[in-house]
């Protein structure tokens, strides 16, 4: 039933609460599908469940301490081995500590060393589950990168009613198995994606810019590389960089750096995503030399630059599929329907600057969906990781389609 899980790495981490017991049965059912299992316990954990429990079930030895009987634990190395990382059940407080980098004990140092994607799957009462602090840990979490497993509701260990509940390990494995069919959906697919600002320059020490951080267009990138394509990211000036290793990174400066880089890529590229916040206007001349302050006011000649996802989509043969962004403040769907039509996009991902959380340094972002045959669909703000993997959902079905 769960064949992708077959000979994959997985750390299971658990922490110290009443749902502890499940992730003796989701260690079981991983291994029962063929996957390596090795189990990191905080020590409260190990009060719940006896590691050896879980080496009897895993064949392996079980961590809870950064060093025993003399000898430290690599945590590191743990860190690397991972193809996958679960922890189930996380707690409030270790949820907490996730968030912030506060390292205590052997499974947090094993998760800020994993390289691997990581998911958590909370366990904790009704009002702790909703209290305004979880929810921020949640969504920083959620920022950083890492996949959430929906509580369930029903009956909990206080006795309380409502949600807080760990899932159950069957749907664990469901979440885990879509994943790594996730990671097939684009193999062979070439993927060429822009992300961040430009700089055009004025003279060797100023620039015409904007704020973005190109955090959406990296998070593209990364969601499309996981699911197997073959990425090519041209990111402007930012000093962020995607966490797959798989991709390749063409850094540029001006928005002429990348359109040559673009314009090399296009053709052979299957997907284009045109995220970056490119300048839509630079200096008609450069000066070689820094320009001295001189007078009270100083005209600057600015003239257009090339408008690269237009050119392009010019240039889009059959079945290449193009996906653009619109930042708007006004009239924002119908300013998002034109630039739908004029650029030849297949997709369009709106986002307005009147949305509180939505835009440019945010890592969050609420967007709505356009289809160039008139679909629209809304979403609700959420981090851009997670618009990311909504975008990848659109677009998988889009490719269905064509």
């Amino acid at each position: 039933m769960f064949a992708n899980l077959r000979n994959k790495k997985i750390i299971v981490g658990v922490c110290g609460s009443i749902a502890a017991y499940k992730a003796v049965f989701l260690c079981r059912l991983l291994i029962r599908e063929g996957a390596e299992v090795k189990v990191v316990l905080t020590e409260s954990a190990a009060t719940f469940v006896a590691p050896l429990t879980f080496s009897t079930l895993s064949k392996n030895p079980v961590f809870y301490q950064l060093s025993d009987a003399n000898q430290w634990n690599n945590h590191v190395e743990l860190g690397l081995w991972a193809d996958l990382m679960i922890i189930a059940p996380v707690t409030a407080s270790t949820m907490s500590k996730m968030a912030s980098g506060n390292v205590d004990n052997m499974l947090l140092a094993v998760y800020l060393s994993a390289k691997c994607p990581v998911f958590f799957a909370p366990a904790m009462d009704l009002d702790m589950w909703q209290h305004p602090s979880t929810k921020k840990n949640v969504a920083l979490l959620q920022s950083y990168g890492n996949y959430m497993i929906p509580v369930g509701k029903g009956e909990l260990a206080s006795g309380l009613n409502g949600e807080g509940r760990m899932a159950e390990p069957e749907e664990i494995m469901g979440f885990l198995q879509n994943y790594f069919s996730a990671g097939q959906s684009l193999k062979g697919k070439k993927v060429l994606i822009t992300a961040g600002p430009t700089y055009e320059q004025i003279d060797p020490v100023r620039f015409i810019g904007n704020a973005s951080s190109g955090k959406m267009g990296i998070a593209i990138a990364d969601v499309f590389a996981a699911a197997g394509a073959d990425v090519f990211l041209v990111l402007g000036p930012s000093s962020l960089q995607p966490k797959e290793k798989s991709i390749t990174v063409i850094k540029v400066n001006s928005s002429d750096d990348m359109f040559l880089a673009c314009e090399s890529l296009f053709e052979t590229s299957d997907i284009a995503v045109f995220a970056a916040a490119v300048a839509d206007y630079k200096p008609k001349t450069i000066s070689n030399q820094k320009i001295k302050k001189q007078d009270t006011e100083f005209v600057l000649e600015m003239t257009k630059t090339t408008d690269i996802a237009a050119e392009l989509g010019k240039r889009k043969k059959s079945g290449q599929l193009t996906v653009g962004f619109a930042l708007e403040t006004n009239n924002e769907l119908e300013n998002a329907q034109k630039k739908l039509q004029k650029k030849h996009f297949d997709l369009l991902v709106l986002n307005s600057l009147n949305d509180a959380g939505a835009g440019f340094q945010t890592d969050t972002n609420k967007v709505t969906i356009l289809d160039k045959v008139g679909d629209m669909k809304e979403y609700s703000l959420k981090p851009k990781t997670e618009v990311a993997r909504d975008i990848l959902d659109i677009v998988l079905l889009k490719m269905k389609s064509q």
